[in-house]
């Protein structure tokens, strides 16, 4: 779901089925970060697919959100997928259980957020420090449930939207926060009439340098030309010509144990 930070735009589309991988640069002149958020799961094939063909280790931010499947993507019906990119070595994040947004600092050091999903979805309700680490640690719980490992200890707040003291609840809860870089931000979720994908892949392709966290959706409901099956490759194969190599955020110099 939905970053609210500006729009980030970019180019060239080639069917990422038909496209082969690049051979992996010989010496880095920098590492990309490619993060990936749940979101309508329309893209969660795709996306496994192209990063397995490119030899590629990302990161993963997970909430429990609906998916074009009918099911929510921490369901059990979830469970091959999330194992399989356990197995493949990718890095997994909680992204709050019901995808709860913040919306601002409330009374009596709580916060108030909008959840996405669950029984609250839609309505503002205010949390304390500990029902905050609540939303985190229930995807790890129920990650474990599916996959029997935990995830790593980071997180990304829904929309991109943080106070200070958010994060100091996310750090009290032994997660850090993970953000996106100003360059990394993919547009995905915009309007496809007003930022086409080739907008959007020529502006990350400029912009990105090493050291750039990059976001990207599982899928978004509204956008009507998806991202990724236009841009995932090329923006890959793109930053791969460019001598670029690829990693979780376990290897960030902001994240590393």
């Amino acid at each position: 779901m939905a970053a609210a930070v500006g729009a980030r735009p970019a180019s060239a589309s080639v069917s990422a089925a038909s496209a082969p991988a690049s051979a992996a640069p010989a010496f880095c002149k920098g590492t990309i970060y490619l993060t990936f958020d749940t979101g309508s799961q329309s893209q969660a094939e795709l996306i496994a697919d192209t990063l397995k063909r490119h030899k590629i280790k990302a990161t993963f931010f997970l909430a429990n959100e609906k998916t074009v499947r009918g099911d929510y993507s921490l369901d059990p019906s979830w469970s091959a997928y999330w194992k399989a990119r356990v197995a493949e070595g990718h890095a997994i994040g909680s992204h709050t259980f019901d995808h709860v947004v913040y919306a601002k600092d409330g009374a009596n050091g709580k916060i108030v957020v909008k959840p996405g999903f669950g029984d609250s979805a839609g309505k503002p309700i205010s949390l304390s420090s500990a029902q905050y680490c609540e939303q985190i640690q229930r995807v790890d719980q129920r990650f474990v449930e599916l996959t029997g490992k935990h995830l790593d200890p980071i997180w990304r707040a829904p929309a991109g939207r943080t106070s200070p003291r958010l994060l100091e609840m996310g750090k009290a809860c032994g997660y850090a926060h993970a953000g996106w870089s100003p360059a990394g931000f993919s547009g995905d979720e915009l309007s496809s009439s007003a930022y086409p994908n080739e907008v959007l892949l020529k502006k990350l392709l400029r912009d990105l340098r090493g050291g750039d966290i990059v976001l990207i959706h599982m899928g978004i409901w509204s956008r009507q030309d998806a991202w990724a099956p236009a841009n995932l490759e090329p923006l890959i194969s793109g930053l791969e010509q460019k001598d670029m190599c690829f990693a979780t955020l376990r290897e960030h110099p902001d994240y590393k144990k």
